[in-house]
């Protein structure tokens, strides 16, 4: 009999709602379904077809592109046929998907264009155990015999029986091998996480819970599906409840789709959130007499009825009729034109997200629920829930899982959401595991009900030249709350005193009327010199920021500076920009208090 799996749950949706769509795709201007059956086939199909190309049990293949049908179709395949799919992020350099395809030993590779391929083939030669690369649906043709069109690789199902296949579900074991998720590599070359099948399928029914998602619900895929939050959106979550997905087109087209679509969950990563609420923050600003008083008073009824429910209470009937009237003069439109009208589970993980971000939602109507946890714990640790929400915190800790707090601060991890180890790497596994317990990198406290404040990173903890730990997080938090600022690293290891990297948000710029350069324009020192001096009437002498410098452009990915899911990378900056740093520090004579 086969065991509980994702991809046995994907066809067991087949059977319970066949004709229900499991996602959507636009084509010709249309918004498409598919339905759970016709989805279940695609995977079954895709699964003969590796199986007649030779995958075996245990072996892994490889994903490259943005999110399509075809990139879950691929990963589900895989994990029904007894392998484990590999995702890589679609900006990865040629070197960096080398290093993946050839790390996992894959044979097989799913791209998703020509110019996808064009990255494999630079590498070729590097890539000896790599025997097809398959496109995706609508590519160019590819003259080479290692290229398979999808078509050409579905048509290679003919050559395993269904028979075959079902004995490669039947063999799944729950503790088994399920998929890699590699990580994105902040402090060294990515690190393959092996999750388990019930790793996926434990965690996948706790977010089901938790998030009270039902077979009704829609969201819309378009964060990098390498990265486990969003396969927990886009592929596990949905085979778990039966809700449809809606595949953005490009990550471009991200605010139309949000607007056609309007789905009941919506998750994003803290910039995602950080650039609505700059635009919406300037519309507001820019309102007018009665309108602008209508705003605020919508806005305070909002925010009075979001804390009680937050807190599992509901408004008395004064306050409901007020918001009630609040929702349909103000908040009712505004959510149509962000394409959140139907939201009613908004989720922000993957990095930290500052208090005043998620208050200012709050404050509109939308909660933004913060959820907590890594790879190595299949996405969650903590999660702000329905009813249970403290903004600024990341929610209580899973229920079914152990969380404590080590004696230097580390947050640690025991429970049924903990990976098997890092893929060839028993160092790094022995180092992440110890007595079962997941050591997370992360440093947090609990308050006395049980929420978890993430406080900073052990790797990121910055030892002055006076000998004092400084966690550098909520300062940049409090500076990121300017508007212009885009992003911001503090310095201040084995130096004197702390000094920080800018990058200033050009859209920002633009509606204040500034048109010069960013780092050579008075104004905008002016502006960032105001927000770190009211960020340091609220530090301790030694954690105030003495020095900054604003940089000429945004922090990017191709430059090294960012990861895939927008995390900073602080060695690359404090490498990159180390001229214009260490210009800050020649004459610091004027920070020597910065010590005491």
């Amino acid at each position: 009999m086969a065991q509980d799996t994702i991809p046995l749950r994907l066809l067991n949706q087949a059977k319970q709602r066949p004709n229900d769509p499991a996602y959507f795709t636009k084509r010709e201007g249309i918004w498409r379904g598919t339905s759970w059956s016709d989805y279940a086939t695609e995977v079954r199909q895709a699964a003969r077809a590796m199986m007649t190309l030779g995958l075996q049990p245990n072996q892994s293949v490889a994903i490259l592109g943005f999110n399509r049908p075809e990139w879950t179709v691929f990963d589900v395949a895989c994990m029904a046929a007894g392998g484990a799919p590999a995702g890589i992020y679609a900006t990865c350099s040629p070197v960096e998907v080398q290093y993946i395809v050839h790390h996992c030993e894959a044979p097989l590779i799913l791209v998703e264009n020509v110019e996808q391929w064009k990255k494999i083939d630079a590498q070729r030669a590097k890539l000896p155990l790599l025997k097809h690369v398959v496109m995706m649906k609508g590519a160019a043709a590819v003259n080479d015999p290692l290229v398979l069109s999808w078509d050409a690789f579905i048509a290679k199902a003919s050559g395993t029986t269904d028979e075959e296949f079902w004995k490669r579900i039947e063999a799944l074991e729950p503790g088994g091998l399920a998929t890699l998720i590699y990580t994105s590599g902040t402090t060294g070359p990515p690190k393959g996480v092996m999750l388990s099948h019930k790793n996926l399928t434990w965690t996948a029914d706790v977010a089901r819970d938790i998030t009270k998602t039902s077979s009704r619900d829609t969201n819309l895929s378009y964060l990098p599906l390498s990265h486990i939050a969003e396969q927990m959106f886009t592929v596990h979550g949905p085979t778990t409840t039966g809700n449809a997905v809606y595949y953005a087109e490009s990550i471009e087209a991200v605010p139309e789709n949000l607007k056609e679509v309007q789905p009941t969950i919506m998750f994003g990563v803290p910039r995602i959130w950080e650039k609505f609420h700059s635009g919406i923050a300037a519309k507001l600003n820019d309102t007018k007499g009665v309108k602008k008083a209508l705003v605020a008073w919508a806005r305070k009824v909002a925010t009075e009825v979001n804390e009680l429910r937050m807190a599992g209470k509901e408004p008395e009937l004064p306050l409901l009729v007020q918001y009630e009237l609040a929702r349909r003069l103000v908040f009712n439109k505004l959510k149509l034109a962000l394409g959140l009208s139907n939201a009613r589970m908004c989720v922000s993980g993957a990095a930290p997200i500052g208090k005043e971000v998620l208050e200012f939602f709050a404050s509109l109507d939308l909660i933004i629920y913060e959820v907590y946890g890594q790879s190595e714990d299949t996405g969650p640790t903590s999660f702000n829930q329905l009813g249970r929400t403290r903004l600024g915190s990341v929610g209580p800790k899973l229920p079914g899982i152990e969380v404590k707090i080590g004696s230097d601060g580390e947050i640690l991890i025991k429970g049924p959401n903990v990976f098997l180890g890092y893929y060839k790497e028993p160092e790094a596994t022995a180092e992440a595991l110890i007595d079962g317990y997941l050591h997370s990198g992360d440093l947090g406290e609990f308050d006395k009900d049980g929420f978890l404040f993430i406080t900073g990173r052990k790797k990121d903890i910055l030892i002055t030249a006076g000998g004092k730990n400084i966690a550098p997080k909520n300062i940049e938090a409090a500076i990121k709350n300017e508007e212009i600022v885009a992003e911001v690293v503090v310095i201040g290891d084995r130096r004197k005193f702390l000094s920080a990297v800018i990058t200033v948000d050009e859209t920002a710029l633009t509606r204040l009327n500034i048109h010069d350069k960013p780092n050579e324009s008075p104004r905008v020192r002016e502006i960032l010199q105001r927000r770190i001096d009211e960020v340091n009437k609220d530090l301790a002498r030694v954690e105030q920021v003495k020095k900054f410098i604003v940089l000429p452009r945004q922090f990017s990915i191709e430059a090294g500076e960012l990861t895939p899911t927008l995390k900073i990378k602080r060695k690359k900056v404090t490498e990159g920009w180390a001229r214009e740093i260490e210009a800050m520090y020649a004459d610091d004579a004027d920070a020597s208090s910065a010590l005491n």
